[in-house]
């Protein structure tokens, strides 16, 4: 990016983003300059944890020049809490945002002098350098927007394209983090992804007139080109629609005292087992509700198409982690996939018809027949019922 300059931090101390998902590598908020021959414009602030260091940044790249526009594209905390800072700094400089973003502005207490409203087409002259405002909004809150460099084909991505890690992490593994970054945070939006996907695709359609796309620049993670950005844009397709990234079953388990966590590991090995028989290209994967990571859990259930749920009876309910489990699912708009149910409860079992009603709401889940009931401890005859459970699933 020849006229454009990384002023982004990284906030390696950060445990938890949004006080809830686990941060192992941190996390970096990114900024950028982009300069014009005759103005320059700052894309984006970063969160206030890191306030001091981004404005060194924005700084150190300005060098003697003035910063005249900055770019709000997204208006959440960690990427608008050093706002209050850089216009106390550069109280001349204009805020540019969608007419969303300005109620939100006053709402975390933001005050500019000078404020420039921009909507779908919108753009600004910096010089040489042109910057095309497209509306994003539900990606994944109302106000956002995304920016079109013409001169770079550079876009500006907001959260979309953004991954968990600070900013030199993982490099070669974009996938992985990106994905627990989706569908635990935009997951619920696939439809309004979509319909940013379709303004994109016109930007690539469009190299013969000039444009063209050959940079993703998002607001958290590396930077997308060449192939990792076609494959960015591969995988947002089918996670948008809802569609399956990979052939698999997610087993996923609540289990008290490890009944339950024993038979979700029978079934697991039995349905790796039928499906090996059947030479499926299968992934298998488990996961204990009350100890892994749920976030990594939800990205697995929405990666696969399949999931099988083992759960105890609790209070008449089902364990809090399996519920916690599945209200987050709904929260985030699971659908078109294969369900099989596994309950345990020693005199009253009522875990599979919570399941199901929990499930219920969530569109095109197909609930796989017959269920299975374990009463304290798995029984040697009930790998029958384990096994008829396998094949409806893989059928």
């Amino acid at each position: 990016m020849k006229n454009i300059r990384y002023v982004g931090c990284d906030d390696a101390d950060l445990d938890l983003f949004e006080s809830q998902y686990a941060l192992p590598e941190g996390m970096c908020y990114n900024s950028y300059v982009v300069f014009g021959t005759d103005k320059t414009a700052v894309m984006d602030s970063v969160d206030c944890r890191c306030a001091d260091q981004w404005l060194q940044n924005v700084a150190q790249a300005l060098g003697d020049r003035q910063p005249d526009y900055l770019v709000c594209q997204h208006m959440e905390p960690d990427h608008s809490s050093s706002m209050g800072a850089f216009l106390e700094k550069y109280p001349e400089t204009t805020v540019v945002c969608s007419k969303q973003a300005v109620v939100m502005m006053n709402q975390f207490g933001f005050e500019a002098k000078n404020i420039q409203v921009v909507g779908e087409g919108s753009v600004l002259e910096l010089g040489g350098m042109t910057l095309q405002f497209i509306t994003a909004p539900m990606i994944h809150w109302p106000e956002v927007i995304m920016t079109y460099c013409a001169e770079e084909q550079v876009l500006f991505s907001a959260d979309a394209f953004g991954k968990f890690g600070v900013y030199h992490a993982d490099e070669d593994d974009w996938a992985c983090e990106a994905r627990r970054y989706y569908f635990n945070i935009v997951g619920k939006y696939g439809a309004q992804v979509t319909n940013v996907l379709k303004k994109v695709a016109t930007l690539t359609a469009d190299e013969n007139k000039g444009r063209g796309l050959a940079t993703i620049a998002p607001l958290h993670g590396p930077v997308l080109e060449g192939d990792k950005m076609n494959e960015a844009l591969r995988l947002y397709t089918i996670w948008s629609a809802y569609d399956v990234e990979t052939d698999g079953v997610l087993v996923a388990y609540a289990s008290i005292h490890g009944n339950t966590r024993r038979a979700a590991e029978q079934l697991a090995q039995i349905i790796g087992q039928k499906a090996g028989e059947r030479n499926m290209n299968l992934k298998v994967a488990i996961t204990d509700l009350s100890r892994d990571d749920m976030a990594e859990a939800i990205e697995d259930a929405f990666r696969m198409n399949r999931l099988v749920l083992c759960c105890t009876t609790y209070d008449g309910d089902i364990f809090p982690p399996m519920h916690m489990f599945l209200h987050k699912l709904r929260l985030k708009g699971y659908q078109n996939r294969r369900v099989a149910l596994l309950e345990n409860g020693s005199w009253a079992p009522q875990a599979v018809r919570v399941m199901k009603e929990m499930l219920a709401p969530c569109k095109n889940v197909e609930i796989v027949e017959p269920t299975v009931t374990v009463r304290g401890a798995l029984k040697a005859e009930q790998k029958a019922e384990l096994e008829a459970l396998a094949d409806a699933l893989l059928a």
